[in-house]
């Protein structure tokens, strides 16, 4: 592919609005919002969102990790606490996220504070995973070399031997974050690139909503 067929990609958007008279006060509540439309859609991946972290080197990572819960308090999703991710959130805990549902042309941007959830809610979700989940997530130096494949599949049925039963607990460098958010902006695309953005500002225990610019 040529740089100038890249160039010439046009998508309009025409499918909705967004307005800042007939959005929720509450960020929470408005997610919870789309979040039901984009179940009902039936869009695959709904709960995929990107997460952007930064270490004390100040080099942003990103990647994309599941929603897995989401409450008046923040948004809750799980990994390792020894990836690149986790030292990155140990060293500054301030992250970014992202959700993209092309098929409602919708985008929502959410910054904050990170923290790790209790244990007794880890352990909770841990146990509700499939059984070969927990044992890939026990198993995986996340974001540690390995030396190939092969080592990976050996230790999982390692494992899988030691555990017949199933009765495998959840280790420790394992768990769940939740983000609790400062700024949300809902995006709707719109034609001829004239997008609608709602920011909601944390301020205090108020949220500030104000409409910006595309």
């Amino acid at each position: 592919m040529k740089n100038s067929e890249l160039a010439s990609i046009r998508n309009d958007y025409t499918i909705d609005s967004l307005d800042i008279t007939n959005v929720d006060v509450d960020p929470i509540r408005q997610f919870g919002i789309w979040m039901e439309e984009v179940l009902n859609a039936g869009i695959d991946e709904p709960n995929a969102m990107m997460l952007a972290t930064t270490g004390r080197d100040l080099q942003p990572s990103a990647r994309i990790v599941l929603l897995r819960d989401f409450d008046a308090d923040g948004f809750i999703f799980y990994t390792n606490y020894k990836s690149r991710k986790g030292c990155q959130v140990d060293e500054n805990p301030k992250v970014a996220l992202s959700f993209f549902w092309k098929e409602l042309e919708r985008q929502v941007r959410i910054e904050g504070g990170i923290e790790k959830l209790t244990d007794e809610i880890s352990d909770k979700y841990f146990f509700a995973r499939p059984f070969e989940s927990r044992l890939s997530a026990v198993v995986s130096p996340q974001s540690k070399p390995v030396p190939n494949r092969e080592f990976l599949e050996s230790s999982r049925e390692d494992l899988r031997d030691k555990y017949p039963d199933q009765d495998l607990h959840r280790p420790k460098e394992w768990g769940g974050y939740i983000v609790k958010p400062k700024r949300i902006e809902f995006w709707q695309g719109r034609a001829g690139r004239l997008h609608d953005r709602v920011l909601y500002t944390l301020e205090n225990i108020n949220w500030k909503i104000e409409r910006l610019a595309p």
